[in-house]
């Protein structure tokens, strides 16, 4: 008995031994030794690096599926569309209609464009999708586009009145320096009519397409001392030298008028 169990005691150290001997390394204790200890070629968790760096999917930042070519192509598409006609998008309403299957949903949207220069117009689109709406109300408000006088190519040349429903508003001309004192819808108006100074006032519904129907209908009423004079068939500076200016102004003002 005692012979059997010195030979299972002798049998347990050579294995100890010999499992000692093939040990591997120790674990680096520092992300510093690991890095020394790794290779080149291998990432941190000791995978083989891929070529395509950050780039990912086998490209660079600037190629492929990258952020740099998007945005090059969103850039491009401005430039083609950039024609001097200045474009804003007043309000979008989204409906839903409910079918069979669940909810179906659209939108409507309100869109100003004017070339900032005393030409302006507004439309309407509808569609499943919110950019294919204003796609179609720019495109109804270009064909729309209507010319206004402005006096100085800065102001209106009178006051007016303008109403559609239930919707009134009240445009007065300002000096110079006034700014365009409006709210919400009537502002995107006349910035894009390209008015600097006016004086405007709603009364009634706050709804966006009765109010710009409305500004429209006060827009189309105005008037230029040059085409009232050619309609009557005199000269600018008769019809300006009834306040009681002298002769000279009249002439002087009727020179600096321009529609």
């Amino acid at each position: 008995m005692m012979a059997d169990e010195n030979k299972n005691e002798e049998a347990v150290t050579a294995e100890t031994e010999t499992a000692v001997t093939n040990e591997t390394p120790a674990v680096a204790d520092t992300p510093s030794e690991a890095a020394a200890n790794q290779s080149p070629a291998q990432g941190a968790e000791g995978q083989p690096r891929e070529r395509g760096g950050r780039g990912g999917r086998g490209g660079n930042r600037d190629g492929g599926r990258g952020r740099g070519g998007r945005d090059n192509r969103r850039g491009n598409r401005r430039e083609e569309e950039d024609d001097g006609i200045i474009e804003k998008l007043v309000h979008i309403n989204r409906v839903s209609k409910t079918v069979k299957g669940g909810k179906r949903f659209g939108f409507a949207a309100l869109v100003v464009v004017g070339d900032g220069s005393g030409r302006v117009g507004f439309g309407k689109g509808k569609a499943r999708e919110v950019p294919e709406a204003i796609q179609k109300a720019t495109a109804a408000a270009r064909k729309k586009m209507i010319r206004v006088p402005l006096k100085e190519g800065r102001t209106l040349h009178h006051d007016g009145n303008g109403r559609f429903g239930a919707g009134k508003v009240t445009v007065r001309t300002a000096p110079p320096g006034t700014g365009i004192i409006a709210g919400g819808p009537m502002r995107a108006v006349f910035e894009s009519l390209g008015v600097a100074d006016v004086v405007t006032k709603s009364v009634g519904t706050s709804n966006p397409y009765n109010m710009i129907r409305a500004t429209f209908d006060a827009l189309t009423d105005q008037t230029s001392p040059k085409s009232v004079a050619q309609r009557r068939g005199k000269k600018v500076a008769d019809l300006l030298g009834r306040g009681g200016a002298s002769e000279a102004e009249a002439e002087a003002d009727a020179a600096a008028i321009a529609e």
